[in-house]
């Protein structure tokens, strides 16, 4: 199938649409009234429509009487017994029974997915049950909607904070959640959403030292790593092998996902033989992974391409079967999870992060555009297409509505936005539905779409009141009355007047947060609110919780540029994220944090993290112009009225202002109040703009992509580059990984058998850090820290390294000293 058509197949396993219409490339689908169902958020009855959804108060006897399901056992698919984690699992168990919440957590491709489902499944549940969630780019509200949902038989209700926390009270569930990447303070309000429950949390990173039980997740031991190689080549490991091996597993620091692809390019040798890379080529295995893929696996190839254009999402497989033209897509993507090139959850498939950088440079673009959106689109219009599956696969449609507008095809990301916007309503994931019509808003303003426009403002405001957010709600409505009224829809007119009357524009208490940005605040979705719904109180304005989420990666979300839509290179499609520097998103905190950065593991030694590594200037696949750094928590904020407000083409401040005043002059009762929030609005902008301008703009062009083994040892730039492997002058060898900012890392065993792991920074060949210092009479004891200078020279062949203890201590170092590590060659 040609990849530049303008239709994709039918995903396969889903019913045509109703009459049995063959669907064609020229078909046109127009999201119409069919588009409809009804929620219930507290005490909001909504009625959701695909022209403007209408909100309806619900008397407190009206409530839904949610019925509690016997017992709870949402498990995750069964795998196989992860190798060599008998000890972490008992040890889990252990800090399972001592603690209410335990954090898992470790470098990537350390295999915490693997554990973590395997203990889902085999630990002793709650007393209520178990259940198991994937957390990828999930507010904490949504996943304690997914957990509501688990335990309670309460079809298109979403309760309120205060509720939700009253149905939960002694629930003893054990809740288990993958890439839960979340801030602290989200962290906290998702165990609060659940009291009496136990939860297990898998991430990259530890965020909540001292209020949860914490387990660090390292590499396998010799043994275990030996026995998984053995297991993965699938015959017996031959002993001219044996060495090779067991320096895989020394370079490698045990983790299962390079070892993984060791084996698996060890499968794939043409000539039969079972040869296994050496320690010294643990760079070169991805790239030869690749090329023996090219070789004997075209539909792997071409599923591959699909998943590296789609990032960071998880795709069904009937998505690959039909957008690649692969008859048995379960099978091609479980042959990528053995070569160690995807990952598979319950959602779906993604390729592994580390695998995009490499896959880019053997593609001259992605899959089209205008064939993902219109494959989209489609399958959302399909009568079998359940609002679950579609939030499921809210991820992939943010990827091409961005992918759409950088290509400077804002209708599609309108057509994507507008058509997925009902069912992400009805499926109660507020959240992701938010970031879904901050796209679709800034698309519209972009391709000039009035009724767009219209319909995003209005849906947004409903959504504000859905989650108590009530005087932005006010202000937002008010801005939907003016557009529907210029566009001569009464009907929509009517909608928005018929809203307001929940959400009455009382005076903030204060206009403007003393810190500028107009953000949410943690307690903000879910506060108390007098009406009786859920919500803030509705004399504070705040931000709604759009591009916030875990996982919310902001180098891919399309922020309004108000110089016009992003330039797309003349050679075709860009691979790499949006070169237009990005609006401030008041609701995300400038900090260094990994909270927000993608959810998929990097595998050690095999490339580095695209999302923070723009592509070269050369790319024909790369946008011109400052790149996005993820870790910054500064992102794209597309918030229309109020997150992009100083900014939007056509109207911007003004626009909100104008609404807001026209509205007051409408209604004279409430004129001074609709001023009033205006006003906050437009200082709130001057703030985000003031604070934008601070950020450091890189020069268009001065970024280069690093090679795939930016973050494993490949030579990137000068050649006394650091990262790679080495062999100290004991003969043993060690991994050095590069981790971004000039920072390198890697472990090593001291004299009392403890594995630490040391971080170094420089550059130029000059690199410094520290290094623990344990007693060795008890080595239960941490004596201090001694410095570590590594210079290396100028081939980059030989490294010497200093080892020094401070001045002034009473204790003595015995592995103070020089000494020379060298490369392997």
């Amino acid at each position: 199938m040609a990849e530049t058509d303008g239709f994709a197949g039918e995903p396969q396993g889903l019913a045509p649409r109703a009459g049995g219409e063959p669907m064609r490339a020229d078909h046109r689908i127009d999201i119409a009234g069919n588009a409809s169902g009804t929620v219930i958020a507290g005490n909001h009855n909504v009625v959701i429509d695909a022209n403007g959804s209408i909100v309806n108060l619900l008397p407190p006897q009206a409530r839904p009487n949610p019925e509690r399901r016997e017992r709870t056992g949402l498990l995750p698919r069964a795998q196989g017994e992860p190798v060599g984690r008998e000890a972490d699992l008992e040890e889990l168990s252990r800090a399972l029974r001592e603690h209410g919440m335990v954090q898992l957590w470790g470098p990537p491709g350390v295999g915490k997915s693997a554990l973590l489902r395997h203990a889902a499944r085999s630990l002793e549940p709650g007393p209520d049950g178990v259940v198991f969630l994937n957390g990828a780019h999930c507010e904490a509200e949504d996943i304690a909607q997914e957990i509501f949902e688990a335990c309670y038989e309460a079809p298109g209700y979403a309760p309120t904070t205060g509720e939700l926390r009253r149905l939960m009270s002694g629930i003893h569930l054990t809740v288990y959640v993958d890439d839960a990447e979340l801030a602290p303070d989200r962290l906290r309000v998702l165990a609060d959403s659940a009291p009496d429950a136990k939860f297990v949390l898998a991430s990259r990173e530890r965020s909540m030292p001292g209020e949860s039980a914490e387990l660090e997740l390292q590499g396998l031991g010799r043994a275990a790593g030996m026995n998984l190689l053995e297991g993965e080549l699938r015959y017996p490991l031959p002993d001219a092998e044996r060495g090779a091996a067991e320096e895989l597993c020394a370079v490698s620091l045990g983790r299962p996902l390079l070892l993984l692809r060791a084996a698996g390019l060890a499968r794939l040798d043409p000539s039969g033989e079972i040869r296994l890379p050496r320690a010294a080529e643990i760079d070169g295995v991805l790239p030869l992974l690749l090329d023996r893929l090219d070789c004997f696996d075209a539909e792997a190839v071409r599923a591959l391409h699909l998943l590296v254009t789609l990032q960071d999402a998880e795709v069904a497989p009937e998505h690959v079967g039909a957008l690649c033209d692969v008859p048995d897509p379960a099978a091609v993507c479980a042959r990528l999870v053995d070569l160690g090139l995807a990952t598979g959850s319950e959602r779906g498939y993604r390729c592994v992060a580390d695998v995009i950088p490499e896959v880019r440079r053997r593609f001259a673009g992605p899959v089209a555009v205008d064939r993902l959106s219109d494959h989209f689109v489609r399958w959302v219009a399909l009568a079998s297409t359940t609002p679950t599956q579609i939030a499921d696969h809210a991820r992939a449609l943010e990827v091409v509505a961005g992918m759409a507008e950088r290509r400077g095809r804002p209708d599609l990301a309108v057509r994507v936005a507008r058509a997925v916007s009902p069912f992400l309503a009805e499926s109660l994931r507020f959240g992701v539905w938010g970031r879904l019509l901050d796209q679709g808003q800034n698309a519209a303003r972009q391709a000039g779409d009035a009724t767009a426009t219209a319909y995003f403002t209005h849906e947004r405001a409903v959504r504000c009141l859905m989650i108590g957010q009530r005087t932005l709600a006010a202000v937002l409505l008010a801005e939907a009355v003016v557009l529907w009224r210029q566009l001569g829809d009464h009907a929509g007119v009517d909608a928005a007047l018929h809203a307001q009357q929940y959400a009455p524009p009382t005076p903030p208490a204060s206009p403007v947060p003393e810190t500028g940005p107009l953000r949410e605040g943690p307690g903000a979705t879910h506060g108390s609110d007098p009406g009786g719904g859920p919500g803030t109180d509705p004399g504070t304005l705040t931000e709604p919780s759009t591009g916030t989420g875990p996982g919310y990666d902001p180098s891919t979300s399309p922020g309004y540029d108000p110089a016009g839509p992003s330039r797309a290179d003349a050679g075709g499609w860009e691979w790499a994220d949006p070169g237009t520097a990005p609006a401030f998103d008041p609701s995300m905190e400038v900090a260094a944090d990994a909270g927000t950065s993608p959810s998929t593991d990097f595998g050690t030694g095999q490339g580095a993290n695209p999302w923070t590594t723009p592509g070269p200037a050369t790319d024909p696949w790369t946008t011109s112009g400052p790149a996005t750094d993820p870790t910054s928590h500064v992102t794209a904020h597309s918030s229309g009225a109020v997150g992009a407000g100083g900014t939007a083409a056509g109207g911007g401040t003004a626009a909100i202002t104008t609404a807001a005043t026209t509205t007051a002059t409408i209604w004279g009762s409430v004129i001074a109040v609709v001023l009033g929030i205006a006003a906050a609005v437009v200082i709130g902008v001057a703030v985000y703009q003031e604070l934008a301008e601070k950020r450091p703009v890189p020069v268009s062009g001065s970024f280069t992509e690093p090679s795939s083994g930016s973050s494993g040892g490949s030579t990137v730039g000068p050649s006394d580059e650091l990262a790679g492997v080495w062999r100290e002058e004991g003969g043993s060898l060690f991994y050095i990984t590069k981790t971004g900012g000039g920072a390198y890392s890697f472990n090593m065993q001291g004299p009392c058998g403890k594995t630490s792991t040391h971080e170094v920074t420089g550059s130029s060949g000059s690199y410094r850090g520290s290094m623990p210092v344990w007693d060795e009479s008890s080595c239960d004891k941490r004596l201090g820290e001694v410095t570590l200078s590594i210079d290396v020279s100028s081939d980059g062949t030989r490294a010497d390294v200093d080892v020094t203890e401070p001045s002034g201590v009473e204790w003595e170092c015995y592995t103070c000293g020089s000494r020379t590590w060298t490369r392997p060659s």
